[in-house]
């Protein structure tokens, strides 16, 4: 007898994608192959987004296609579109399965019930009321030299124009002993990077013990594994404390690099979408950072044509972006989502507007990519072998999170010395360095 087929379409955040492997690891565990979405599968399951009205439309379009590529199969829909909207997914001829985002630790054992029953079920929890962090494994097989690493879900923010605190919950944090027993089932699998990864990473620790924090559990994954790179995956700037500072400062293996979520550079417009700091406070946190830690690379997102934003208003945020000058930019179109205050605030923005303010903002993050990555030109930097490059050679990051591709005998997941040598748009070329030759 041949295997079950499971087959896997993930939409969304880093999150989902890190779930998603996840639950494909508990099926090969049950001995089910997984295979392709496009390909005829017995269950397909659905990891949904409902960041935005696309989000939830997206979903329902992968669902459909789904059902029509295989009628016969069992069609399971999970993540934060079944949470939000359990009604909307039940209306959908052919769902089967419904899990929010609880409860998919079970989600063969809930699949062998339904087969039993063949009755369509939801099993979607009041996520509000949800205490604990649910622990998944991580497909070790996967064929990545990145390791995401979960250890926070849910968030307790309420910004005015974001669903996820009602899709995911309030704030849980992995205990510091599964962090550490899953690092090293990591490690053991030959991945030289851990990204920290959660819905509000800067949270970790607040249920847990006090004394424990975010700056607690990476000082305590750097001297408890042999971990070669550990990354934070986001943070929010009112939680960058002088702990974290000093560590990414004193331990070369602590990724220089923060991606810390601006969304808009007006004091109104961060009042009106409810973020705990002014640009003030901002520009404080960075300066602090930057004089610690001078070759940091620090990321941002930012929102244009939030409800209410004017042209001086916008002006106020092209001029602060310019100032802090990242050395990467996420630039995102403000997207009515039904649920949050912000999709009834009046003076939305039209799609021609946000669409003119985001190509100007993308502007400015090409801008501020190639200013911060000239200051490494000609020099020599450790490159993670990430991928191979479709024209031929290699492609990685340094642990500051340039994208460097470069061309050379290597292997994938080495770390590499690599000269920086010329700028493309979002990358530098780079030439390998025979270890011979290699000095700082």
């Amino acid at each position: 007898m041949t295997n079950p087929k499971v087959a896997f379409y993930t939409l969304g955040c880093k999150v989902n994608q890190n779930e998603t492997e996840a639950l494909g690891a508990l099926f090969k565990e049950h001995t089910y192959d997984v295979v392709d979405f496009v390909d005829k599968a017995d269950i397909y399951i659905i990891n949904t987004c409902t960041v935005t009205h696309l989000g939830d439309r997206k979903s329902r379009q992968v669902i459909r296609r789904a059902i029509n590529t295989n009628p016969d199969a069992i069609i399971v829909v999970t993540g934060c579109y079944a949470q939000t909207s359990p009604g909307e997914v039940q209306k959908i001829p052919g769902v089967d399965l419904i899990i929010g985002t609880s409860d998919r630790a079970k989600i063969v054992e809930l699949i062998e019930e339904y087969k039993r029953g063949k009755e369509p079920v939801t099993y979607v929890n009041d996520i509000l009321k949800v205490k604990d962090f649910e622990e998944l494994p991580v497909d070790r097989l996967i064929n990545r030299t990145r390791a995401y690493l979960k250890v926070q879900e849910g968030c307790e923010q309420f910004c005015t124009y974001c669903i996820i605190p009602y899709a995911r919950g309030p704030s849980r944090s992995r205990s510091i002993e599964s962090t550490l027993k899953e690092a090293g089932k990591l490690i053991a699998a030959g991945f030289k990077e851990l990204i920290l990864t959660g819905i509000h990473l800067g949270a970790y620790g607040k249920d847990l013990a006090e004394n424990i924090d975010l700056a607690y559990l990476c000082k305590t994954l750097l001297e408890k594994t042999s971990i070669q790179r550990l990354r934070l995956s986001s943070i929010e700037p009112t939680e960058i404390t002088d702990e974290l500072i000093e560590l990414m400062k004193g331990n070369p293996r602590f990724c220089r690099h923060l991606h810390i979520p601006l969304q808009n550079g007006n004091d109104e417009i961060l009042k009106y979408m409810h973020r705990p700091y002014t640009t003030r406070d901002y520009r404080f946190i960075i300066e602090k950072v930057r004089k610690k830690i001078p070759d940091i690379g620090i990321t941002s997102d930012i929102m244009v044509g939030f409800p209410g934003e004017t042209q001086e208003h916008f002006s106020d945020s092209l001029d602060f972006v310019k100032e802090m000058e990242f050395s990467g930019l996420h630039v995102f179109k403000y997207s009515p989502r039904k649920g949050t205050p912000a999709s009834k605030f009046s003076n939305q923005v039209s799609s021609p507007e946000k669409e003119k303010r985001s190509k100007a903002m993308l502007e400015l993050g090409k801008q501020g990519f190639t200013n911060f990555a000239q200051r490494y030109l000609d020099k020599i930097v450790d490159v993670l072998v990430e991928t191979s490059w479709p024209q031929g050679g290699w492609e990685g990051h340094t642990d500051n999170y340039l994208k460097v591709v470069f061309k050379g005998e290597t292997e994938k997941g080495e770390i590499v010395p690599v000269r920086l040598q010329s700028l493309e748009e979002n990358y530098v070329i780079g030439e390998l360095i025979k270890r011979r030759n290699y000095n700082y």
